[in-house]
């Protein structure tokens, strides 16, 4: 007869809510509101009503963080998790979830660069032309009612 060694696999460690919290640098509301959009699973309750999770949820929730930081959307980041733990799945997903973000920033970027050219023209047309005079005839002001792009000929409140 063999003799059997059975090791115990230890059952994952239950964290409260404000210990996840705590550890995985969030907010309790924010932790409710991924269990609330299925980011992570539910919670289970203790006898006193209290959420408890397995300690795997941590390495989740930093998951989400970083996806978070990075601006991925609500669904970016289900899709992202999802990957992470699908072993049958190939990362060209995954890169193509990070391609498809970066396209969408860089075209942000674009947007933001437009619009400081065009802020810098506003403020540069009001300190060439009515900077110290009445607010009512700013050139800043007069091209937002106008709606009309600041210009470096513009005449102002001063001029």
């Amino acid at each position: 007869m063999k003799n059997r060694t059975t090791v115990a696999v230890p059952a994952p460690e239950q964290l409260p809510i404000g210990v996840l919290a705590k550890r995985v640098g969030f907010a309790v509301s924010a932790i409710r509101y991924y269990e609330e959009v299925g980011l992570i699973p539910a919670a289970m309750r203790r006898e006193s009503g209290h959420r408890a999770y397995p300690d795997t949820v941590q390495d989740v929730l930093i998951l989400i963080r970083h996806c978070r930081d990075l601006g991925f959307s609500i669904e970016e980041t289900r899709e992202l998790v999802t990957l992470s733990t699908s072993a049958e799945r190939d990362c060209v997903e995954a890169r193509s979830i990070a391609q498809g973000h970066l396209t969408s920033v860089r075209a942000k970027m674009a947007e933001l660069r437009r619009l400081e050219r065009s802020l810098a023209r506003y403020v540069q047309a009001c300190s060439e032309g009515c900077v110290g005079g009445p607010a009512p005839d700013c050139t800043i002001l007069a091209d937002l009612r106008q709606g009309t792009p600041a210009s470096a000929d513009a005449v102002g409140c001063c001029s």
